[in-house]
C-alpha cells in the first residue's frame, strides 16, 4: 500500500463547484456572520449533531438532542443520550486537533463512542459491511487489511495537502473512510466530522456550518453515492454529492444570516454596536453610550428585544433584576 493513492479525477464540473463555493465560504467569512451570532453557531453545532447521529438510526429528536446538550433530563435509551454526550465533546474539540494525525482519529473515535462500544479508539477486529437502514451496500475489507489502509490514507493526505484542494481532498477522505469502515461502530460520525475537521482547517467557518443536516435530508442520495463508487472503482461520484450538499449548505447558511439581519430592529442594532463582545456593561453605562434618558424606553426597544433574540446575555442571570445588573454581548 506505500505510495497509494486513491481513484479520483478532478473535472471541470468540480472545479467549477469548487469556485463557487470558495466565492460563497468569503461572502460568510467576510461578512463575520456566525462569528458575531453565537446562538447561531450554538443552534448550528446542536443541528449537526441531531443530524449526523439520526443518520446512524439514533432516534432521538432535535428537541430532546437540545436538552440533553443543556443538561436536562431526557427518556430515552441510555446508549442514545450518551451518543448525543460523546458527539458534543468530539465537535467541541474541533480545532483543536490535528485532522491529518491518524493517531488524533484514533483518539476522537475514543471520545465518540465513550461508553457505548467495546472496541472504542481501536481498530476493528472483525468483518463490517456498510449499511443503509437494512440493506448492506457492500462490505468492507477484512479486518487484517484495516491498519495498513489507514495508515496508506493519512500518507496520502499528507503528501496531498497543498496540492488537492481541501473541497476534493476532504470528500475523497469521506469516502475512502466510509470504504475502509475501520471500527466496529462509529464509522460514519467519524467521516463526517473528519470532513468537517479537514475543512474547517481550510476555513474556520465550516466548524459553524451544519453540513451534516444536508447529508440526512439526502441521506439516500448519501448512500446511492457510496454504492455507485464502489461499484465504479473511484470516488467521482462521491465527490460531486458532497460538493453539492456543501453548497447547499453554504446557500442555507446565507439565508439563514439575511433572515437573521432583516429581524434586527434599529434600535437593537444600534446596542450591539456600542457593545464589545465579552465585555459586561451596566444598563446606565449602555443609556449613557447610546445618549438616551429614559430607561422605560431603553429596555422595551433595545434591552429588552435583544436578550429575547439571545444576543445578549445577563451577567448575574440568577438576579435578573439585580441592581448589579450588567449585560454582556454575545
Amino acid at each position: 500500500m506505500s505510495g497509494y493513492t486513491p481513484p479520483f479525477s478532478v473535472t471541470n464540473e468540480m472545479l467549477m463547484q469548487v469556485a463557487g463555493i470558495a466565492e460563497k465560504t468569503g461572502r460568510i467569512t467576510s461578512y463575520r456572520s456566525f462569528e458575531t451570532r453565537p446562538h447561531l453557531r450554538r443552534n448550528n453545532r446542536i443541528r449537526s449533531i441531531h443530524s449526523s447521529l439520526a443518520i446512524e438510526a439514533n432516534s432521538l429528536s432535535l428537541d430532546e438532542v437540545r436538552s440533553v446538550i443543556d443538561g436536562r433530563a431526557v427518556i430515552g435509551p441510555e446508549k442514545e443520550i450518551q451518543e448525543v454526550k460523546n458527539a458534543y465533546q468530539a465537535y467541541d474539540m474541533l480545532g483543536s486537533f490535528d485532522p491529518y494525525s491518524l493517531r488524533d482519529l484514533q483518539k476522537l473515535h475514543g471520545v465518540m463512542t465513550y461508553l457505548t462500544v467495546q472496541e472504542s479508539g481501536v481498530f476493528r477486529s472483525h468483518n463490517e459491511g456498510v449499511f443503509n437502514g437494512d440493506v448492506c451496500i457492500f462490505m468492507a475489507p477484512p479486518p487484517q487489511f484495516v491498519p495498513e489502509q489507514m495508515r496508506a490514507l493519512f500518507e496520502w493526505m499528507s503528501a496531498a495537502k497543498g496540492l488537492v484542494h481541501p473541497l476534493i481532498l476532504s470528500s475523497v477522505f469521506h469516502y475512502e473512510f466510509v470504504f475502509i469502515h475501520p471500527f466496529s461502530d462509529g464509522n460514519g460520525r467519524m467521516a463526517r466530522l473528519w470532513q468537517t475537521a479537514l475543512l474547517s482547517e481550510w476555513n474556520p467557518v465550516f466548524q459553524d456550518l451544519p453540513l451534516e443536516s444536508r447529508i440526512h435530508e439526502f441521506q439516500d442520495g448519501y448512500y446511492d453515492a457510496i454504492a455507485a463508487c464502489h461499484a465504479a472503482g473511484s470516488s467521482d461520484i462521491f465527490i460531486g454529492f458532497m460538493l453539492d450538499q456543501i453548497e447547499r449548505t453554504l446557500d442555507w447558511a446565507l439565508e439563514q444570516v439575511s433572515e437573521q439581519d432583516a429581524q434586527l430592529s434599529g434600535p437593537v442594532r444600534k446596542l450591539l454596536d456600542a457593545m464589545e463582545h465579552d465585555v459586561p456593561y451596566t444598563a446606565a453605562q449602555l443609556m449613557d453610550a447610546l445618549g438616551m434618558r429614559s430607561r422605560d424606553s431603553f429596555r422595551r426597544h433595545y434591552l429588552a428585544p435583544a436578550l429575547e433574540q439571545g444576543l445578549i446575555r445577563m451577567g448575574i442571570p440568577e438576579k435578573p433584576t439585580s441592581r448589579n445588573q450588567t449585560y454582556i454581548r454575545r
